[in-house]
């Protein structure tokens, strides 16, 4: 069988568990050389004692392959550059730059607090930029990059996850702005939105996600088996796919979606500025027909 990331060096964010850790195994497995990031603290931020990435490490180079582990926080400018130059100083160079890193901090809008708004946001949107600003700058040196984030399906609305949301649709502008300007000097930049049950989800109450498993530790083998989403990362970071840039594409269960970017639906005209008593007149029988309720709803 094809190893079809040999000799490539990749650095996955959030890798010492769940999504990225089969990330991480996915890539190791196709010849890759990873560099395992993880800060090692829980959902909600919380500094644990034991690194995961280390023990991912291990079991990397115990299956043959190479590897080394990064406990930086990422959603510092320092994090960020410290992840790209250890990929750099321990095998020569950066090809594949994979954020999944993420905490949660849920709560309903009226009842967020600042700093749980914040915390998501930084980790998320901020870790994004702080980890492709240097990795975007390597890149475009050498000519070659591949980068897929990680936005998710809140990004379409998720009531109780305001912070999570508006982090995950942040990342798919981020996302596409990259793409556009990095095509030139063959980068490519997607997002990904996965569906796969891991400690985030097992924070989610029972109900809310159907078909999944009560908890993470029951998901192996199932739809909801993190290992399902890893493939279309595979591809993703492969020369093959030099001509995929600025797509956002879903990995869930046993399949893989690709989503439209937002496009216009129906517009309507004016011979000057709009007369605000015309815009009620005309709005029902134009922009308020056909309406579709969100996706979330």
């Amino acid at each position: 069988m094809s190893r079809h990331l040999e000799g490539k060096v990749a650095a996955v964010t959030g890798g010492g568990r769940g999504i990225g850790r089969e990330v991480c195994k996915a890539l190791s497995a196709q010849g890759a050389a990873v560099v395992v990031n993880d800060l090692g603290v829980s959902v909600a931020g919380q500094q644990e004692t034991v690194s995961p990435a280390d023990e991912v490490v291990k079991a990397l180079k115990a299956a043959g392959g190479s590897a080394s582990s990064n406990h930086q926080d990422i959603s510092t400018p320092e994090g960020g550059e410290s992840l790209v130059n250890q990929a750099i100083k321990d095998f020569g160079q950066l090809d594949i730059l994979v954020n999944v890193a993420g905490i949660l901090r849920d709560r309903m809008i009226f009842n967020m607090t600042i700093e749980e708004w914040d915390a998501v946001v930084r980790v998320h949107l901020r870790g994004h930029f702080c980890t492709m600003r240097p990795a975007t700058a390597h890149m475009r040196e050498r000519k070659f990059g591949r980068i897929i984030n990680f936005s998710s399906n809140s990004a379409q609305g998720a009531p109780g996850q305001p912070n999570y949301a508006a982090a995950k649709a942040g990342i798919l502008g981020l996302t596409w702005s990259s793409a556009l300007a990095m095509h030139k000097y063959g980068v490519t930049v997607n997002a990904i939105m996965p569906g796969a049950a891991t400690r985030m989800t097992d924070t989610i109450p029972a109900g809310r996600l159907a078909g999944a498993p009560a908890e993470s530790d029951a998901a192996a083998g199932t739809p909801m088996d993190p290992a399902n989403v890893p493939p279309i990362i595979v591809y993703l970071s492969s020369d093959e796919a030099k001509d995929v840039t600025g797509q956002c594409f879903g990995a869930s269960g046993y399949r893989i979606t690709r989503y439209t970017h937002l496009e216009p639906d129906r517009v309507i005209f004016n011979n000057g500025p709009w007369d605000i008593d015309h815009l009620f007149k005309v709005f029902k029988q134009t922009l308020g027909t056909g309406l579709k309720a969100p996706r979330m709803f």
